[in-house]
This record gives C-alpha cells, sequence and structure tokens, in this order.
C-alpha cells in the first residue's frame, strides 16, 4: 500500500546561540498597563553604563573562555529610545567580537512608534540585524485598552520602516489584552502572517501584581484568558504562521525568577509552549492522514518530534488511537514523517 512522506511543519529556524541583555524599561515612554519588565526578565532597572559594563566584561570572559558564537540581543526595554546615543555605544561594544567571530550578530527590542528610517540605517551600519517589534495587537481597541499610545496602522508602518532599512524583522504578539474580543487575536496572526516577519513571539497576556492591568482584574473589568484557549489560539496561530514560513521563537513569557509569585492570573503554565506545539503538529498529522484516504496501520516518527507527538502526559493519545495511530504502530524513523 502507498506510503504518505512529510515534514514538519515548523520553517527552518536560527539554531545560533543567543545572549540577551536586558534593559528593562530603558527608554519607554511611559508603562503599559500588563508591563512589568523587572518580573519578566528577571532583571532589576540599571543604568545604561552599568549595563554596558556587564556586557564588556561577559564579552571579555567568553573571549578569553573561547567560547562557542552567538548572537547578542537587547531586551526589555525600547531599545532604540534609549537616550544620549546609548544604542550606537552597546553596538559599538560588539564591533572587535563581531570581527573575531565570537559575535554572530545582534538584535533589540523596541515599540512600533519608537522607529524611524535613518535612525535604523545609522544601527544597521553600526552591527544591528533585526529588529523585533512590540506590536502587541493591530487592534487600535485593544491598543488603547492597554495604552500603548499608538495605532494599528503605526503598527504596520513600524514594520515598514523596518523593511526599509533592510534589517531583519520581529513581531512579538501579546493576545487578550484588555480590549479582547472573540478573533481578535487570529486577525492578528493573519496581518503577521502577511507581513511575513523573520520570527515572531506570542506572550498570551499575564495579570501581574504590580500593575494597571491587576487593578483592572481586581475590579472585574478584565478577564483573562485561560490554560486551554491559551493552548487552542496558540496552535491555530502556530499553524497559520507556520504555513507562512514565519518560525515562532517563543510561545509564554520565560519562567523567570520571582515571576510566578507574581502572577495573579493569566495562562502562566511552564509547558504552555510545547502544549501548543503538540496540538499543531496533531493538526498537521490530522491532516496529512486524511490524504491516504484510509486509516492509516502506522508511522515513521523523525527522532525531533518524539518529545512533542504525544502531547505532555500523552495527552493527545486518544486523539491519536481515533486516527489509528498507537504506541505499537508508532515507531522511530528519519528525519521525515511517514504514515504507511
Amino acid at each position: 500500500m502507498p506510503k504518505l512522506a512529510f515534514s514538519h511543519p515548523e520553517p527552518p529556524r536560527s539554531r545560533r546561540r543567543l545572549w540577551p541583555v536586558f534593559l528593562p524599561q530603558a527608554g519607554c515612554p511611559h508603562r503599559c498597563l500588563f508591563c512589568d519588565q523587572s518580573a519578566q526578565t528577571g532583571a532589576e532597572p540599571a543604568a545604561p553604563g552599568d549595563v554596558l559594563e556587564t556586557l564588556a566584561r561577559r564579552l571579555e570572559n567568553a573571549a578569553a573562555r573561547g567560547e562557542e558564537p552567538f548572537e547578542v540581543g537587547f531586551y526589555g526595554g525600547t531599545f532604540t529610545a534609549l537616550p544620549d546615543g546609548w544604542p550606537g555605544r552597546f553596538l559599538d561594544l560588539l564591533r572587535p567580537y563581531r570581527a573575531a567571530g565570537l559575535v554572530l550578530g545582534a538584535r533589540c527590542s523596541t515599540r512600533p512608534d519608537a522607529v524611524s528610517l535613518d535612525g535604523l540605517l545609522d544601527l544597521k551600519a553600526r552591527g544591528l540585524d533585526l529588529v523585533e517589534l512590540g506590536i502587541q495587537s493591530f487592534d487600535d481597541g485593544a491598543l488603547a485598552a492597554s495604552g500603548r499610545g499608538y495605532s494599528g496602522a503605526m503598527a504596520l508602518e513600524g514594520c515598514g520602516i523596518v523593511r526599509a532599512a533592510g534589517l531583519g524583522l520581529g513581531v512579538q504578539l501579546l493576545p487578550g489584552l484588555p480590549g479582547d474580543r472573540p478573533g481578535l487575536f487570529r486577525r492578528d496572526v493573519a496581518v503577521t502572517a502577511r507581513l511575513r516577519p523573520d520570527c515572531a513571539r506570542l506572550y498570551p497576556c499575564l495579570v501581574l501584581e504590580g500593575t494597571g492591568l491587576a487593578r483592572l482584574w481586581r475590579r472585574g473589568e478584565y478577564a483573562a484568558w485561560s490554560g486551554g484557549r491559551a493552548r487552542a489560539e496558540l496552535s491555530v496561530a502556530l499553524t497559520r504562521l507556520w504555513r507562512a514560513g514565519v518560525p515562532v521563537i517563543r510561545l509564554g513569557v520565560a519562567p523567570e525568577a520571582g515571576l510566578s509569585v507574581r502572577i495573579l492570573a493569566g495562562p502562566a503554565h511552564p509547558a504552555l509552549g510545547q502544549q501548543a506545539r503538540s496540538l499543531a503538529l496533531w493538526d498537521h498529522v490530522r491532516r496529512m492522514a486524511a490524504r491516504l484516504g484510509r486509516a492509516p496501520r502506522g508511522l515513521l516518527l523523525p527522532p525531533r518530534a518524539t518529545g512533542e507527538f504525544w502531547g505532555q502526559r500523552r495527552s493527545l493519545a486518544r486523539a491519536y488511537a481515533r486516527l489509528g495511530l498507537r504506541a505499537d504502530n508508532v515507531r522511530p524513523g528519519g528525519p521525515d514523517f511517514v504514515l504507511e
């Protein structure tokens, strides 16, 4: 009987090691309702000069130890809005290490209303390679309700400016914002897929103690997403972005020290990303099985998919069994999936 071979639905993604450099709230014009960068990054606010000195020491030590090459990412604040030429100083620090082959590239995160073509061209000349824009949403209502201070049109304009500067583009979305309504996140994902950025990050909104969102939540004026809704929506988003060739490099907030005790509500399960990936993979296998025109007799499973295929604690075992795939006929295989 004929077999069907197919690859994992996820597009290729960079395997470079990434060194994050955190600048919590630095350069930010104001604090958004949901934001607490110190809790989310695990780093306390520090003066740019102190961060620069720490980075210089880390780079010197990495060079002395002969570490494997890595990329540097500047996160946690609005990098392009740092005052007094600080973005250029950080990038200039990397230059000799790039020349030596230790630093492979540099990226930053910033707001879509904090980029200009001239400014990005200058940073590109100094070694910036990719800009991740904290879009959060392209919806005017959600942006206004969250206190972001820009419109959906401005978010799109920011993406265009990054592209016009010849830089790589990353899009960060934050589903479940105040002002959320059914279908909003899927529309944001559709817009992102059409933009075809070089990468995307999806961070479902959390209610953190001490934020403006916490006050809304306590008054009953905001309801966070449940874990089930987050898993389902993220899996649909993954499928849509993967089909557009967009690598999703982060699902959910990283479990930084001190973050869990600050979370009041929202989908914060540490395995949320794995759960969503497993659901997206299940949907892909289901679609491929339908092409066979019959129930599959078995499946050869690529090694890279072993950890996510069955779902956390084999939560998808029954769903696969309904397709005809069970532990006794799913076997290790080569680089591709093969339905028999």
